[in-house]
């Protein structure tokens, strides 16, 4: 007697062919970009270990230093008292070029294949990460060396954000689009508690392989990248989603960012769009006329100067605050990524259900500035306040940044007014994470220049730059509000009419 069909199979049945690769690759996309996010966060655990109190540790009977000599633990050039800035030179030449860079990606995203284009970014990448930490094997003593491999590495990763938002977007339609790019952007997050994890374990004795180790793995995603990545579904037979502006949508959709009717702007734009049958690459020009693109780009430049801000400086605040080891500062800075990701997928949940990205960000930012606060005169007090207060500041810090760099950037890349032009997804993701890249650039140099006068003042930017990022989004909410008021007067009249019919 045969026995009846396992229920696991009868699971995996229940999907579709297109679901099962629309999964594999949220899974890939997924895999390359927390590559990409593992190895950048290295430099901020190993800043406590490039200067460090060497009055706590034994002195080896071997070495050179006098007996005087209060820095003998520290690796030159970062052993002078201008440590803070020097580090702080170091990762603004990375985020300075990656900043540069993400420009003119988004260009090149929309032009070369993406499985080309992103496999080729994570070996670069992945060899740049290596080399920074080769200059430890090879006792490297010299600042520019390491400033010209985080040029180098930052331009490389510019590769990675525009390709990976534009093969998602290539997949998935609007749909529930704030909550599966709110679960898949994670990836941000577990990147970076991968990275902090990975170098400290070596943080503390051989400090270079808290690099090479993490770049390795980035080269080899690269090499899985070009071997399995899809770009389009049409390449496997699988049906393509539906974008703004097909037959089914009007032009006043609600699905707009900016909630508003359309404008002559956007006429135009769809004008334009519609004249060829095949879709062509939009210029830098035609993106930044496509509504909410300039006040979501400029949003995310504040929002993403805190969020680097503590990636790249929060294991070195706890180090010196907390007064815990290199380690210990490092994998407690994780909490801030943990709670990143519960607030990358409540911004989605939240955004899909009221249909406000613009609203979700500005609540979100509004309650974070008094958090940021609280953390900095009380989250130290105790382990269970420092745990707590990590992890909502992860939430609500990391939240709109997460909504912004992905529903948000696929909304406006697929705008009605493209009329399913989906070409232009990949250089508007490219201006809106440019964008906030100059943040990201700019926050980690401030709070090195600011740090040495006290880290209240940093906290005190870092606020001041939170508070103007929501400033920014103050008329997209405005709009969105009114498209609320809209939607309830026109269901307030359609319940009227079936009642005066009954």
């Amino acid at each position: 007697m045969r026995s009846s069909l396992a229920p696991g199979v009868w699971v995996l049945r229940s999907f579709s062919r297109d679901s099962w690769f629309r999964g594999f690759i949220l899974l890939i996309t997924f895999f390359i970009y927390t590559c990409y996010h593992m190895s950048r966060k290295p430099i901020s655990v190993v800043k406590s270990r490039l200067h460090q109190n060497c009055s706590e540790l034994i002195k080896p009977i071997n070495d050179s230093h006098s007996l005087n000599d209060s820095t003998w633990c520290n690796w030159a050039p970062f052993d002078k008292s201008n440590y803070k800035e020097l580090l702080g030179a170091v990762d603004n030449a990375f985020l300075v070029a990656y900043a540069i860079g993400m420009f003119i990606s988004g260009i090149f995203g929309e032009r070369l294949p993406l499985r080309y284009y992103l496999s080729t970014g994570m070996l670069l990448s992945g060899l740049f990460t290596s080399l920074f930490g080769l200059g430890y094997f090879w006792n490297i003593h010299v600042l520019w060396y390491f400033v010209l491999i985080q040029i180098c590495n930052g331009l490389a990763q510019t590769t990675g954000w525009p390709a990976v938002v534009s093969c998602v977007g290539n997949w998935f339609g609007k749909g529930k689009r704030g909550l599966i790019m709110g679960v898949w952007n994670s990836h941000t997050s577990v990147g970076n508690i991968l990275g902090s994890l990975l170098a400290g374990v070596w943080v503390n004795e051989q400090w270079g392989l808290s690099f090479v180790v993490p770049g390795a793995i980035t080269a080899t995603m690269g090499i899985v990248t070009f071997l399995f990545l899809i770009e389009y579904p049409e390449d496997v037979d699988c049906t393509p989603p539906q974008h703004h502006g097909g037959p089914e949508e009007s032009e006043d959709s609600p699905e707009d960012p900016g909630n508003g009717p359309s404008s002559n702007r956007e006429s135009g734009l769809a004008s334009r769009c519609s004249k060829d049958a095949e879709p062509v690459a939009i210029s830098f020009l035609g993106a930044l006329q496509i509504p909410g693109v300039v006040e979501f780009s400029l949003c995310l430049l504040f929002a993403k100067l805190v969020s680097y801000t503590f990636l790249y400086w929060l294991p070195l605040y706890i180090f010196n605050v907390a007064h815990f080891s290199a380690k210990d500062s490092g994998d407690l800075s994780t909490l801030f990524d943990v709670g990143g990701i519960v607030g990358g997928i409540m911004a989605g949940l939240i955004s899909d259900y009221t249909n406000g990205r613009a609203t979700t960000c500005c609540i979100m930012l509004i309650l974070a500035a008094p958090m940021m606060f609280l953390y900095n005169h009380i989250g130290q007090s105790g382990i269970l306040n420092s745990v707590v207060m990590l992890i909502v500041c992860g939430a609500l810090v990391n939240g709109p940044y997460s909504l912004i760099t992905t529903a948000v950037s696929a909304d406006l890349g697929t705008h009605q007014s493209l009329k399913g032009n989906a070409k232009a997804l990949s250089t508007v993701t490219a201006i809106i994470d440019g964008t906030g890249s100059i943040g990201a650039a700019l926050g980690p140099l401030l709070a090195g220049l600011i740090s040495p006068t006290g880290w209240n003042n940093v906290f005190y930017m870092l606020i001041s730059a939170d508070v103007l990022a929501c400033l920014l989004l103050c008329r997209l909410v405005y709009k969105e509000i009114l498209a609320w008021k809209s939607s309830l007067g026109r269901d307030r009249g359609s319940s009227l009419v079936l009642t005066h019919v009954r």
